[in-house]
């Protein structure tokens, strides 16, 4: 599992590290790392010409150190001193190396350029003259590696205000910070290298974490000898109308590919009727009445995709959150809720998947500041409802109050299409119906959606379909049966 902190945490490790090691030791190891990662994205070091930017802080000592190194191994080094204070050593190290100090016009030329700017302490829009060469830098031609974060990146919640760093590389010391892992800030940070300085044992709990596919392996439910359809798990899906039948395909198709021993599926006649014809072994009960006394019994619902907002709609899920088993809360659903809170009094779990504007609905608040402070928000919609939240996006976090956020790190972009939604509410809710927590249905969900969306993409446009069609190969490759990429 991929683990990411605060500042805070990972300052308070720093100093309990620091006092029991000579004095610069972290920074020393942490040069070397910058200076190895610099090195091979150059490829042949010797006359490179490399340009730093170099802050007032241990980021521009860390910058000053590599550079020393590199110079060291024959490139061409300059410094940009754009702070009110330059870390003396470092400087001092970079010059017997044969470095020299530069104007700000060096970074035109530069084939490599190292961002020692601001570090993660830093919050707030850049101030000149930081905020003028961070746009100079990402107008040039030489790629950016950036110290520990990029400057510009809130490096505790991935917020981003105002120009910040584009960087080709991310050199982050001693541990993942959280707003390398969550849009805008992962954005900003391109490939994220862990330099190890010793932090390891000093950590606490960390503040995010990313499952792996090793996690992932672990936490799938898999059958074993005694299994039936029922011990598999049944989900119940009430989803889809007569204006959006497609919804219900998806979600049950989603549900099918996902593993779960029996989908009983619940909607009116139309969609119905495609759900009959896409996926004959899904269980139908067509409600003629907004009644779902007789589908059966299920060990999960999925409510919400397609379903529709009016008092029918409203009916169905009144009827489905009075159940005692576990709700997947999606799309129309998340609406219905946004209007009727008292819906999610309920004794059993609740995860909803809203996406940003359904989340501002649901909490009040604007959806602009949902996207920019996606963790802040989710947590607090957690807290707030007593659900747990699986916030989709181009970075899907998942929140459950008194736990660490879970970030999401297998999507792409070309999962932005209509339909894909359905899909993964499909997906979770099978994880659900097979005995997952809440928590780890939308992490594994989420993960195995996006890894089926990126198998299905290849660098193309997709559909929904498409995604449903590949889970299968995504559990395959998390659990030893194919490649995970």
């Amino acid at each position: 599992m991929r683990t990411a902190y605060t500042a805070d945490q990972i300052r308070g490790a720093e100093h309990e590290l620091m006092a029991r090691l000579p004095e610069g030791t972290l920074m020393q190891r942490a040069a070397t790392g910058l200076a190895a990662v610099c090195a091979d994205l150059l490829g042949r070091v010797y006359g490179k010409r490399v340009v730093l930017l170099v802050g007032s802080g241990d980021n521009g000592g860390d910058a000053l150190y590599a550079g020393e190194r590199l110079a060291r191994r024959g490139a061409w080094v300059g410094a940009v001193l754009a702070g009110s204070k330059t870390h003396e050593a470092g400087l001092a190290a970079l010059m017997r190396a044969g470095g020299r100090v530069v104007e700000r016009d060096a970074l035109e030329r530069a084939d490599l350029i190292v961002d020692g700017l601001v570090g993660i302490g830093a919050s707030g829009a850049l101030r000149e003259p930081y905020r003028a060469l961070v746009e100079e830098a990402n107008a040039a031609r030489g790629p950016i590696v950036a110290v520990d974060v990029p400057s510009g990146v809130d490096a505790g919640s991935g917020r981003v205000e105002g120009p910040a760093v584009r960087a080709r590389v991310t050199v982050t010391m001693g541990a993942y910070k959280t707003g390398l892992l969550v849009d805008p800030g992962a954005e900003h940070a391109g490939t994220v290298e862990l330099v190890d300085i010793g932090l390891g044992a000093h950590l606490p709990d960390p503040d995010v974490a990313a499952l792996t596919g090793a996690d992932v392996d672990v936490l799938l439910p898999r059958p074993g000898n005694e299994s039936d359809k029922y011990r598999r798990g049944v989900l119940g899906v009430a989803a889809g109308s007569d204006t959006f039948t497609g919804a219900a395909v998806l979600a049950v198709g989603g549900a099918l590919r996902a593993g779960a021993g029996m989908v009983r599926y619940a909607g009116p006649g139309a969609p119905v009727a495609q759900v009959r014809a896409h996926w004959p072994e899904a269980v139908v009960t067509e409600l003629e009445r907004p009644s779902i006394d007789d589908v059966g019994r299920v060990q999960a619902w999925v409510l919400g995709p397609g379903l529709g907002t009016g008092d029918w709609a409203h009916e169905v899920a009144a009827q489905v959150l009075a159940s005692s088993v576990p709700v997947l809360i999606d799309a129309d659903a998340l609406t219905l809720v946004a209007r009727d809170r008292g819906l999610l009094r309920r004794p059993a779990p609740v995860l909803i998947t809203p996406h940003a504007g359904e989340l501002a609905r649901l909490i009040r608040a604007d959806r602009d500041d949902i996207e920019a402070a996606r963790l802040e928000h989710a947590r607090r919609a957690a807290a707030e409802l007593g659900v747990t939240v699986l916030l989709k996006g181009s970075t899907t976090v998942v929140a459950e109050e008194s736990r660490p956020v879970r970030v999401n790190v297998t999507g792409t972009s070309w999962l932005a299409t209509g339909g894909t939604g359905d899909v993964l509410a499909g997906v979770a809710g099978a994880l659900l119906a097979q005995g997952l927590s809440c928590y780890d249905a939308a992490s594994c969900g989420a993960f195995l959606h996006g890894l089926a969306g990126r198998r299905a993409a290849e660098g193309a446009p997709l559909t929904a379909a498409d995604v449903a069609t590949a889970v299968p190969a995504a559990i395959r490759a998390v659990t030893g049966g194919g490649r995970l990429s």
